[in-house]
Formats: C-alpha cells, structure tokens, sequence
C-alpha cells in the first residue's frame, strides 16, 4: 500500500437502526435545557461575609515588544471571590495575571499602559518585594524548594518584616506561623509527623498545596493561580479547587484555567478573554448559562480553543 494513502474504510453492517438516546428527564418528566443542566452540576456554597475590593485593573494594555497581548482590560479583584479567567491559549490572561505582581517586566521589552492599583494604590509605587509578598503567585507547575516541608513554608516567613531574618526560623513563633499556613492549604494532617520530610518525596497534589501554603505564609491579600491543577490528578484537582473556594474568605483568589468545568466549580466570577480582549465578565452562572456575547457562546460551546 502507498504509504501516503490513508487506510481504507471499513463499513460494518448491522441488523437494526443505531439506538439514539432521548434527552435525560427532570424530576417532572420534562427535558431538562442545558442551561439547567449546568446549574445542577455546581455544588450550592454561602455567599461570602465579607466582600470587598483589593485590586483594579484599569484600562491596561500589556505587550511584548510591538506585540500588544492585552488590549484595554478593566476588572475588580475582590476578596470574597474567585475571579476565573478564561479563553484560548493566547488570549492573554496569562500576562494580564503575571501583570497583577509585575512578572511580566521580567520579560525583556514588556511595556504596559493603564492602571493597576492594590488597596487603592498604584502598584508601581509599591517597592517590587513588598507588592509580591502581598500579591503572590502559585504556578502551574508545582515548584518546592529542595529543602524540608517546614523548611519550605519556613523560607517564605523568614522574607516577612519583623522576622529577624532566616535564623529564627525555629523559634516558637515561626513553627506556630508554619503549623497555620500548613492547615490553611489543607496539608497539615497529612504531614504533620514528619515536618524535616523533603518536599521532593510530597505527591504533585501535595507539592502544590506546599506551594499554597508557603504563598499564604506571606499572609497575602491577593493569591495568584496560574493553572494549578493542570499537571494534577482528579483527586488532587478535587482537594485543591475546594480549597480555593474555602480561603476566597481570607484572601482575594484569581485564577487562570483551560479547564471550563473548573472555573464553573470555582469562580465566583468570570472573565472571558480572547485575542487579548476582555469579551464578557460576569457572575459564574451568567456567564456560563446565559452568555451575552457570540464568541463567548461560542468558546463554551467548545466552537473553538
């Protein structure tokens, strides 16, 4: 056979018409509409307490060289909530979330136009240390430290002001600051015997939480995720989405997903982005059942991405 011929089709012949399924029934018989369908799926959780602004994005543009990758964007960022930003792959939620702590001027010829401001002031004011121990990052790859659990946690509170640098790191107050930010990222219980364990040996989901709970030992008002369950298992991916839905209470979350289902379980609210444009924002439920904008119908409609 030439190799560059595709294989030949095999019709397989059957006795009967194919069965197609009818739509599954509610409780009173009637088809349920897809909307309805993802509402159930969403799992009721409270109304946070205690909702307020922490960040703003105002009017930014974002490039890299004579690229602009983010092209006018004004959002809130609120503690009490999950901000999940969606789209394709380049579309720019990643930059404009690197943006939100500077990381993009890492990047040789990044320049940035507009606003952003944390607790009212311009981030550029803020002396880079500080804005990113108040604005912290987890990526999308676990990245522990090569050094113990507490070690790792440890590291992060040594940086802190008032810490007396890395010497004190095993006085009373630093392994107390440990134990909580252990058990705020749900990982306490799990290696509390054996703190001088390297954090290599940890399960990716664990890294991550370790990852989790050495940002939020910084105490933080703003947590940063960049795909974080993407390199996790269903299991992991279930103990850290409830964990971010548990600490949107204490501190302001955003986080950057391909995964639609995630951010449905997650976000609060949600902003749709594409080709560096913020199409839609909205309330988790507006967004994903009822849409406004075509191409925003269209992107969860699995059209395109």
């Amino acid at each position: 056979m030439d190799p560059l011929m595709p294989p030949p089709v095999r019709r397989i012949a059957v006795d009967r018409d194919p069965y197609i399924a009818p739509p599954r029934a509610t409780g009173n018989g009637n088809s349920a509409p897809a909307a309805a369908v993802t509402t159930r799926l969403l799992a009721p959780r409270p109304v946070a307490a205690n909702v307020r602004e922490r960040m703003r994005i105002e009017s930014v543009w974002l490039a890299y060289g004579d690229n602009w990758v983010v092209r006018d964007v004004s959002l809130p960022v609120r503690q009490g909530e999950v901000l999940s930003m969606i789209g394709a792959s380049g579309s720019g939620k990643t930059t404009l979330l690197r943006s939100l702590n500077r990381l993009t001027e890492i990047t040789a010829g990044a320049a940035r136009s507009g606003q952003i401001t944390l607790d009212g002031q311009d981030i550029h004011e803020l002396e880079v240390n500080d804005l990113r121990r108040r604005v912290t990052m987890v990526f999308q790859q676990p990245n522990p430290f090569p050094m113990s659990i507490f070690d790792n946690v440890a590291y992060a509170l040594s940086e802190r002001p008032g810490r007396g640098g890395r010497r004190r790191r095993r006085s009373p107050q630093i392994e107390r600051a440990v134990t909580e930010a252990l058990h705020r990222a749900g990982l306490y219980d799990e290696v509390a015997g054996d703190l001088e364990r390297s954090a290599l040996r940890l399960s990716g989901g664990q890294q991550q939480r370790l990852c989790i709970a050495r940002a939020l030992a910084a105490e933080p008002e703003v947590l940063l995720l960049d795909e974080p369950c993407s390199a996790l298992d269903p299991i992991s991916t279930e103990t850290i989405e409830n964990l971010i839905v548990e600490l949107r209470e204490s501190v302001a979350i955003v986080i950057v997903t391909h995964n639609l289902q995630q951010a449905f379980r997650v976000a609060d609210h949600v902003a749709f982005m594409h080709l560096g444009e913020l199409v839609e924002y909205g309330t988790s439920g507006q967004v994903f059942d009822h849409p406004v904008k075509e191409r925003t119908r269209a992107y969860i409609s699995g059209a395109f991405g």
